[in-house]
């Protein structure tokens, strides 16, 4: 789920699920089909494959993805970046947590003027020892890369 809910652009499809989650094409088939029944997942077949994306129209679509972020920590990170950073433009989850891959390795992006980089420098290890997850947390003025924005002012 986390690959679907924590960016709503994430496709996949059975093979490259299973080889991503290191897991047999059974189980990912049951659950998948289990999803897809449920709303959850929208089932399309594009050039012979059957393609899988989240459907952001189901009633449960934003409890899902808050889930989703609550589960991997998104949440604190937030948290902690606004009690003394700066002027916090925007904040982008970017990385393997940005494609939907749950590596332990949770990546952002932090936007804005005068950022207290000191503060990020102490504050990413501090996440790290939190959420038992490696945390990277860039500061920057100005940002174009591929990222999934979870705040903007």
């Amino acid at each position: 789920m986390v690959k679907f809910f924590i960016n709503v652009a994430n496709t996949g499809y059975l093979r490259g699920l299973a080889s991503e989650m290191q897991e047999n094409t059974n189980a990912i088939r049951k659950e998948l089909n289990n999803l897809s029944d449920a709303g959850f997942l929208i089932r399309e077949e594009k050039e012979s494959k059957v393609m899988y994306k989240a459907n952001d129209l189901h009633p449960f679509f934003d409890v899902l993805q808050q889930l989703v972020r609550k589960h991997l920590g998104i949440d604190r990170i937030v948290t902690q970046i606004f009690e003394r950073l700066g002027d916090v433009h925007q904040i982008y989850l970017v990385g393997d947590c940005a494609k939907g891959l749950d590596t332990g390795v949770i990546e952002v992006v932090v936007v804005g003027k005068k950022l207290n980089e000191a503060y990020v420098n102490q504050l990413a290890p501090k996440v790290s020892n939190e959420l038992n997850k490696k945390v990277i947390i860039h500061a920057m003025s100005h940002f174009d890369g591929f990222g999934v924005l979870v705040f903007e002012k």
